[in-house]
C-alpha cells in the first residue's frame, strides 16, 4: 500500500475524531448531506498547516467521498499539478454549495482557471455552474494580469441571464459581479450599471441565516474604503 494511502487513512481517522454532532447539524442546514464528520474550519486550518501542500494526499482525500476530507483536499492540493482531467473529474462530484465554493477557490489558483470558467459558467448543472462563477470571482481578486475585457464578457452574461439561472448559480454570479466591481474603477462603473439593471437577486438560502448581498452597496462600500486607504 502506498505511503500516501496510509497517511490519508490516518488523516481520515483524525477528521472523524475531530467531528462533532453540532457541526454536522450546521452542515446539514447548509445543504451538506452524505458522509460527513462535522469538522470545524479552525481544525481544518490546523491540519492544512501541518500537512502543507501534498497533492497525492489531496487526491486520496477527495477519493474518500467524505465532505470534510474533500474540503481539506482543496486546501492541500497543489494547483500546479491539477490537470483539466482532474478538475473535470472533481467537478462531477460536486453536490452542495459548500464544497463547490472550496473547489472553485482551488481552481482559480490553477493555470487553466480561465478555460474552466469559460466552460462551466455555461453549464446547466447548478454546482458546476456555481463553480464557474466562483472561479470568475476568484480570478477578479487574484489575477492582476487579466485584461478588463476578460471580465466585461462575464458582466454581459450577468446582465442578461442572472435571473434565469439556478439558485446557487445566481448567488455565485452576484458574488462575481461584486468581485469584478471592486477590481478597479473602470470595472466598478460598469458593474454598478449592471447591478442597477438587474435589481435584487433572489436566492433561497434554506435554513441558514445567510443573505445575498446587495451588489451595488457592497461595491461602493469596498471602493470607498480603498479610496480612504490611499
Amino acid at each position: 500500500m502506498p505511503a500516501t494511502d496510509v497517511r490519508a487513512d490516518d488523516i481520515l481517522a483524525e477528521l472523524e475524531a475531530l467531528g462533532t454532532p453540532q457541526n454536522r447539524k450546521v452542515y446539514t442546514r447548509h445543504g451538506v448531506g452524505g458522509d460527513r464528520f462535522g469538522v470545524s474550519y479552525a481544525n481544518l486550518g490546523k491540519l492544512t498547516k501541518r500537512i502543507g501542500v501534498d497533492h497525492d494526499m489531496a487526491a486520496a482525500l477527495w477519493s474518500s467521498r467524505n465532505h470534510d476530507a474533500r474540503i481539506l483536499a482543496t486546501m492541500v492540493a497543489d494547483p500546479s499539478r491539477m490537470t483539466a482531467k482532474d478538475l473535470d473529474g472533481w467537478a462531477k462530484d460536486l453536490g452542495n454549495y459548500v464544497i463547490t465554493d472550496a473547489f472553485a477557490g482551488l481552481v482559480s489558483r490553477t493555470s487553466i482557471a480561465g478555460s474552466r470558467a469559460e466552460r462551466w459558467c455555461k453549464a446547466r448543472g447548478e454546482w458546476v455552474g456555481q463553480a464557474g462563477w466562483g472561479i470568475v470571482a476568484g480570478l477578479a481578486g487574484r489575477d492582476a494580469e487579466l485584461p478588463d475585457a476578460f471580465f466585461e464578457t462575464y458582466l454581459g452574461d450577468i446582465k442578461d441571464h442572472i435571473h434565469e439561472r439556478k439558485n446557487r448559480v445566481r448567488h455565485a454570479m452576484n458574488i462575481a459581479l461584486i468581485a469584478i466591481g471592486i477590481r478597479n474603477e473602470k470595472l466598478q462603473k460598469k458593474a454598478l450599471v449592471i447591478a442597477k439593471h438587474i435589481g435584487k437577486v433572489e436566492v433561497d438560502h434554506g435554513e441558514t441565516g445567510c443573505k445575498t448581498p446587495d451588489a451595488a452597496a457592497y461595491i461602493r462600500k469596498v471602493m470607498d474604503r480603498k479610496a480612504k486607504g490611499k
